[in-house]
Formats: C-alpha cells, structure tokens, sequence
C-alpha cells in the first residue's frame, strides 16, 4: 500500500484545519492508500487542540492513518506528497485596519481582502508566510504539490510561481456559490449542472452552463429567466450582470473588490462579515449571534464566530460524541479532488483551479496572470481547459489586476515602497495620490510588525 504524505499547516485553524482533517480521513477515494497526516501550526494551543480532534475523528471513522503534529514545519515537511496551506496572523484584527484605515482617507472600497488598498497589506503580510514555507519545500520536499488556500490567492500563488519552480495551485470554494445561485435560478438540481467559468479569483465568470446528464446547454435558458427577474441575487451581481452580460461569483463583496463603482453597488460589504470590534457590540459573544456564510439577518462577527468554532473543537476533542458527529461533515473544498484525480491518475475536470496562464488557456490575459478557471487533473498534473477569449471589458479588468499582482510580488522581492506605492495608485478604487501615500505610510507603521521590511 502507497504512503501518502500530506502536510496541513495552519492546521489549527478552527475552519481550514477541522474541514480539511474531515475532508482526508473520510475520503472514500483515497482508502487505498497509506495516509500520513501531519499537522504545523505556530499556536501551539491551537495545534494541540486540533490533534486531538484528529485523533477522535480518526477512531470515530476507523481511519489507518498515521497522524503527527508540530510547531516546527521543517521536522514535518520531508517527504511530503502535498502540502496544503492556510495561514494568516491576528487575521481579524488586521483584517479590520485594513478596511477602517483607507477609509478614514476616503477610499471607499468594499471588502479590504484581496482588492482595494486594504488587499494590498493583506498580500504582503501573506506573502511574508507563505514564501518561507515554499523556500523550505525546495529544501524538503522539491516534487511535492503546494495546494493553497491563503488568500489574496491569486497573488500569493503568482509569487510562488516566479519565486520558486515547487509546482502549485491555489483552491476557493467560490464557484460552490456561482452553482447554488444558478442551481436556484435554473430550477436544475446543483449536481446536473456542468459549468465553465473564467476569469480571476473572486472574480470569475459563468462562460458556459450544461446540463450534465442531457448535455442541454442551459446558458440561453439562464439568460431568458434573468431578463424577467433577479433570479434570487443580490443588487451589486445584478447589475454586474447587466454591465458585463455574465454571472460573476454571486457575492457583493469579493468582485465588487476589483471595479472603481465598487462601493457605490455593494457598499461596505465588510459590515456583513462583522469583522473586528467596530462592526459588532463590544458586549456580544459568540453564543449571542446566528452565523449565515454571506450576509443576511443576524448576520455575524466571524471572528466570534471562529471562536465558537474552537470552543466546540474542544469539546469534540474532550470525547462529546454529539459535537464530534457534528464537526465530521466533509467541506465541498477541492483538496481531496485534486489529489485523488492525480495519485489514480483520472483526467478528471475539476471546476475551478487558480494557476498561471502559462498555457494562454485565457487568450486575452498576459501569460503571469494567476487565472480561475476549469482544468483537467491527473497523474501529469494540471491542465487548463482552453477557454478562449474574455470579454473585452472582463479581460481589462483582470489585466489591470494582473498589473498589481505583479507589482505587489515585487514590493515584496525588493522591498521596494514605491512598488507598493504603485500597485496602491493604480488600484481602482484609489482616486487620491496625496491620501494614497498618506495612508500607505500609517498603514506600514501600523503593521509593521507583520509585514516584510520596506525602503
């Protein structure tokens, strides 16, 4: 029997670290081999909670796998198969002056994650994680699959691809909300419908839509139920239908991140998530509130959120049956997809990968790109499906978002201010080179601790 070895760091993490255990220890695809899973987290406290909640889910599904955990990635990183990675620092607390911050200059942007002034920081700071643990799989483990889910993703994955050549591909459960929302409209159940989307992350867009038992093409009926109602979706992606003549991902906050009227279509979406103390009364706690994924009524603060999460983690790790069963349901991430499609060798579509253009799979994008979109997965590896062309307008959107990605890589190579300065002024939604500059140099004093080194 095979070992496969697979390397989760971040794995304490209340969210990324239960569904990807779940996802691995219950996978039907992968009983055939010998699992070697291994844990890294930095928190230690967090690391031992999650290894113990790893060893109850293995007894609760009969798992035969070899389970480790360690603070020190480097003693667990030789050998690897896969490394998947989700990593981030005081992640709501910055996440909160990376949106309050521009706005206090006036920049109104809509999330502050992976576009806007905010996105800008919060690649940085990633990228002073997530390069480390890449130059150390060149070290360890040089043939094995780096499977990120470290946001912003598209610019933390073109950055391993011009800062190494470990082979990688970044995963967002996204296109999961692309299909519910057209699994409503269309009336079809979600598993007949085959999709083709392209675009950037977060920023991806329906091409095509097939019926995948009849092989009807579903795309004309979709736009006919569209142009009688809004089918179920927010404002901001109705009118971002209507301008761009596709379905983006169904969120008003992450593409409303990429475009000028960004704010004025989906405002301060943040709001929605409850990030950080200013979007939530300072008395709430964690069993005070209901948690819905994307806005709506009693919508949350994630970071209590999280919190309830390791509170019930603790107990499932403390031997309460109830909660283990509760926690023991697999995600829809692609993770284990994409590593049963290579390991049997299946030449499998896989819906949504983020990966170099390498292959100019998107004519109309440049090359370094990071795109999303559909790729056929097996034993070679990674294959974009050829899409074709992006609409003229999608496609200058996604360029000039490629123009910033690079610029970032580069701050962050050459630890060069006006770099970032760059990337910063070119961001649509910045419209105030004074501001920008103002704001850019508060925001690297007020982080300074997270972010790489700037001249």
């Amino acid at each position: 029997m095979k070992t496969l070895t697979v390397v989760l760091i971040g794995a304490g993490s209340a969210s990324f670290g239960r569904g990807a255990i779940v996802d691995l220890l219950s996978a039907e695809d992968l009983k055939g081999f010998q699992l070697d899973l291994r844990l890294v987290d930095v928190n230690e406290t967090a690391l031992e909670r999650m290894f113990r909640f790893a060893e109850k889910v293995k007894q609760e599904l009969a798992s035969s796998a070899i389970l480790s955990r360690s603070t020190d990635r480097t003693r667990l990183l030789e050998g690897a198969d896969y490394v998947v990675v989700s990593v981030s620092v005081n992640r709501w607390q910055l996440w909160e002056k990376d949106f309050y911050v521009p706005a206090v200059y006036g920049f109104r942007h809509v999330n502050g994650e992976n576009g806007g002034p905010g996105g800008a920081f919060h690649t940085l700071r990633s990228l002073k994680l997530v390069v480390p643990i890449v130059k150390d799989m060149e070290r360890l483990c040089p043939n094995a699959l780096l499977i990120n889910f470290t946001n912003p993703e598209s610019r933390v994955i073109l950055a391993v691809s011009k800062l190494s050549k470990i082979r990688a591909v970044g995963l967002c459960h996204g296109v999961y909300h692309t299909l519910n929302g057209l699994s409503a409209a269309l009336s079809v159940p979600r598993p007949d419908l085959d999709i083709t989307i392209a675009g950037i992350n977060h920023f991806h867009w329906v091409m095509a839509i097939r019926n995948s038992r009849t092989g009807e093409d579903l795309l004309p009926e979709f736009n006919r139920r569209m142009a009688r109602s809004d089918c179920g979706f927010d404002t901001a992606t109705r009118q971002m239908y209507d301008l761009f003549g596709h379905l983006t991902y169904p969120s008003r906050s992450h593409p409303c991140e990429y475009v000028p009227f960004g704010h004025q279509i989906a405002g301060p979406a943040i709001l929605d998530w409850g990030i950080g103390a200013v979007a939530r009364n300072l008395r709430d706690t964690a069993s005070d509130l209901r948690y819905e994924r994307d806005g709506g009524k009693n919508q949350p603060s994630y970071e209590l959120w999280s919190l309830e999460q390791a509170e019930k983690l603790e107990k499932a790790a403390g031997g309460d049956r109830a909660t283990l069963r509760e926690l023991i349901a697999p995600t829809e991430e692609l993770m284990v997809n994409i590593i049963a499609d290579i390991e049997l060798d299946r030449r499998r579509k896989e819906v949504s990968v983020n990966v170099p253009n390498t292959t100019k799979a998107i004519e109309n994008l440049r090359e370094d790109v990071i795109v999303e979109l559909p790729a056929m997965v097996d034993r070679k590896g990674i294959d974009p499906i050829h899409i074709g062309r992006l609409p003229e307008g999608l496609a200058g959107i996604c360029q000039l978002q490629a123009c910033i990605q690079n610029l970032l890589v580069e701050a962050y190579v050459t630890g060069s201010k006006h770099a970032l300065f760059q990337a910063i002024a070119v961001d649509p939604v910045v419209d105030n080179l004074p501001n920008a500059r103002a704001m850019m140099e508060h925001m690297l004093r007020l982080e300074a601790e997270y972010l790489p080194e700037l001249r």
